[in-house]
């Protein structure tokens, strides 16, 4: 009887051995198959900043090791992101909203897909994508975000303005668009007509039949910079100086008391477009490149009843706008694709971001919006 329950319990235990055995290889299996079905990123080269401060100080360029791209995710190889004024802000950590240290820079640009998770439908590898919303961390090779945080756009779409179309132009519109009702016919004025947001309210401006007051600051070239705005259909440019008189609307000849006015610039060149505006205007402030504020008279708002609105993309882009905002965006591109919307760019190959920097920080005077090219 002993013998008996020796080889019956030698019996049970060799079987549940090979049961252990046979459910280990099965795990083992499923992690092997497991682990070659999982999509990683190539490994990536980015601009990052560990701590805020001056950006020519702060950042550096790094490489990332490869993350996985998770089912509903998207891997784009980045083609080219701009440096903005606000990326500068954020590394400086003076941006109201910026993303925590340590970093990746840049908000907006366009890529190509790489991969795609198995649960992504509607992308793949080779379709043209922006971030859109945009959203930090453009500056590196390879970027995994979420599917819905892409947008797909045209082949077809110029990669520097599908790279800068988002935060610039889309601003022009939304501002030529969202404070008062301009007619063909009506006036606007604005600072900053040199920067990419001034051009794009030239140009839009003039698809409307609405006339543009433009004002510049004084320097060397300026003559030249006349003639390339009024090319993008300016009707006037003045320098700040030339505006020194008494009675500015003088100065113009059958455009009508601009409705709106924009300032980018505060200070003397913000009080210049309310001297501009007629009865019940508005202005409308979306920067401040002079980091001076802005001075308003007791008489433009007793008897002019001048209005003061400001905007910012990114609280627009907040109130649940992003399918608004890729209308916008595929309507701006289509534009730029048909020469119709133009702007001053320079493309940087991305090993010499540096140098880009230095330009984009005024470190070597003016010069075009700097867009790096991966």
């Amino acid at each position: 009887m002993a013998v008996a329950r020796s080889i019956l319990v030698k019996a049970v235990n060799t079987g549940l051995w090979s049961l252990k055995r046979s459910r280990l290889r099965s795990f083992q299996l499923a992690q092997t198959v497991r682990a070659l079905s999982t999509i990683m990123s190539p490994p990536s080269k980015a601009i990052v900043y560990e701590h805020h401060g001056p950006p020519d100080s702060v950042t550096r360029v790094i490489e990332l090791s490869p993350v996985e791209v998770k089912e509903n995710q998207v891997c784009v190889k980045m083609l080219a992101a701009p440096i903005n004024p606000s990326d500068v802000n954020r590394i400086e950590g003076v941006y109201p909203v910026r993303p925590q240290v340590p970093a990746v820079g840049g908000y907006e640009g366009v890529g190509e897909v790489y991969s795609v998770g198995s649960a992504v439908k509607g992308l793949l590898p080779g379709d043209l994508v922006i971030p859109s919303p945009p959203s930090s961390g453009t500056w590196q090779t390879y970027v995994v975000k979420d599917q819905d945080m892409w947008h797909k756009i045209s082949k077809d779409s110029p990669i520097e303005y599908a790279a800068t179309v988002t935060v610039n132009p889309l601003t022009a519109l939304r501002m030529l668009e969202d404070f008062t009702t301009l007619n063909s016919g009506d006036s606007i004025v604005q600072n900053g007509a040199t920067s990419i947001v001034g051009q794009c309210v030239i140009q839009l401006a003039k698809f409307r039949g609405i006339h543009s007051i433009n004002i510049i600051r004084d320097r060397a070239g300026s003559d030249e910079v006349k003639e390339k705005l009024k090319a993008l259909g300016a009707d006037e440019v003045f320098t700040e100086s030339q505006l020194e008189v008494k009675n500015v609307k003088g100065l113009l000849s059958n455009i009508p008391e601009p409705a709106m006015g924009f300032n980018c610039v505060g200070g003397s060149a913000a009080s210049l477009v309310l001297k501009f505006l007629r009865q019940g205007g508005t202005m409308v402030t979306y920067g401040g490149m002079s980091k001076k504020p802005i001075t308003v008279s007791t008489s433009s708002f007793i008897f002019k009843d001048l209005s003061l609105r400001g905007f910012w993309l990114q609280k627009w882009l907040s109130a649940d706008k992003a399918k608004e905002c890729r209308h916008m965006v595929d309507y701006l591109l289509c534009l730029a694709q048909e020469g119709k919307l133009k702007y001053e760019m320079e493309l940087v190959p991305f090993d010499n971001f540096h140098t880009a920097l230095d330009k984009a920080i005024g470190k070597l005077g003016s010069q075009p919006k700097q867009v790096i090219k991966f």
